[in-house]
This record gives C-alpha cells, sequence and structure tokens, in this order.
C-alpha cells in the first residue's frame, strides 16, 4: 500500500469521526434548558427541620419519575401528596378559618372536581420502617413538572396517618352525614390525618 493511499485513508477516518462527532452534537442537541431542570422539595417538619427530600425529573412518554427519602417519621404508613399552593408556613389558616400546620399549601393538587383517589397530586403511601425512615421512587402520570412551578407553585407533603384513597365501599354509612359511603373529610384528604413535613417545589439551579 502507496504511502499516499494510508494519508488517504487516514483521512478519511479523521473525517469520519468528525462526522460522527457532528451527530452526536446534534443528536445530544444544545445544553439542557431550566424547563428540564428537576424539581427539589426539602421537607421540614413544623419546627424547621428537614426531614425528607424529593426529587422529581420529567420522564419519557409524560411521566414524572420520583424519589424520595424522609426521615424522624413515625413507624407506619403515610399520605404522601402535591399540595395547589407552594407555601409552607406552620403554623397557618386555611380558606375555613381552621388553623395548623401548612394550612398554607391549601388543598391536593386536582383538575376541576376530582375527589380524593383520582387528585392529579395523589401519589403512593410513603412507609416508615421501625427507625422512623422511609424511601420511595415511581413513575406517576397525573401531573407534569411544569404544573409544580408554575401561577401558585405546589408544595410536597408528608401526613402523619395512612392514606386510604376515599376507597370506602358504600355497605359503610358515613358518620357526618346519613348516606353511604366515604364523608367529604375523606374524599378530600383520604384520612390521612395532620400535615407532618412540607418542601416548596423549586427547580433546581
Amino acid at each position: 500500500m502507496s504511502r499516499a493511499t494510508v494519508t488517504r485513508l487516514a483521512v478519511a477516518a479523521l473525517v469520519a469521526i468528525a462526522a460522527v462527532a457532528l451527530v452526536a452534537t446534534a443528536v445530544g442537541g444544545p445544553k439542557r434548558k431550566g424547563g428540564d431542570r428537576p424539581v427539589v422539595a426539602k421537607l421540614r417538619d413544623s419546627s424547621g427541620k428537614q426531614v425528607a427530600r424529593a426529587v422529581l425529573r420529567q420522564g419519557r412518554r409524560g411521566t414524572v419519575q420520583v424519589l424520595v427519602r424522609a426521615q424522624g417519621l413515625k413507624p407506619g404508613f403515610h399520605g404522601f401528596h402535591i399540595h395547589e399552593r407552594g407555601v409552607c408556613e406552620a403554623p397557618s389558616q386555611d380558606a375555613d378559618g381552621k388553623t395548623g400546620a401548612f394550612l398554607s399549601a391549601g388543598g391536593h393538587l386536582k383538575q376541576g372536581t376530582q375527589a380524593h383517589g383520582a387528585h392529579a397530586g395523589d401519589m403512593p403511601s410513603l412507609f416508615a420502617d421501625r427507625r422512623g425512615r422511609a424511601r420511595a421512587a415511581f413513575a406517576i402520570d397525573s401531573y407534569r413538572l411544569r404544573d409544580l412551578t408554575e401561577g401558585d407553585g405546589a408544595a410536597v407533603m408528608i401526613h402523619a396517618s395512612p392514606d386510604n384513597f376515599a376507597n370506602i365501599p358504600d355497605r359503610y354509612r358515613s358518620s357526618e352525614a346519613n348516606k353511604p359511603g366515604p364523608d367529604d373529610a375523606t374524599l378530600k384528604t383520604g384520612d390521612s390525618g395532620d400535615r407532618v413535613a412540607c418542601g416548596v417545589a423549586a427547580r433546581r439551579r
């Protein structure tokens, strides 16, 4: 093989490598924009101590990937939700004048007249072990990351009690009304109790 041929092959190889690099750059696209950054919520209890951290990333096909780690919780199951306002104040008042921890975050994130069990902000419950530690990772498609940062923002919330997702059959009768099935409180919160930790959802810088 002549020196000229070797030179031509070397040049061709360099051109091919450059072309592959160019294609890779094009496929990768420009640097990620702000809307692609994950949303992070640092959840604090009513004393201001951080007890949990949630990271939410926009996934494929409209899903949101959620990873949460918590500690210092009471052992057992805890309701875990997205609430409609990104304000975590303890104590605070709700629209009805009731005072309690993190009521400033409003109710569950929802669309229209959705009832609990189908709220956009309803998420799988957290289970805390005997040391009060909880960890969960799941995908959800009832909301998108932009829903958490637009307008009034949103808050990630841990509740004191298990969440029944308003799953009360009609063979049971409400204690507050003479009708079968869940009462209004259950339809709003799933009887998940007090709000024990709250974190404002914010884009990671």
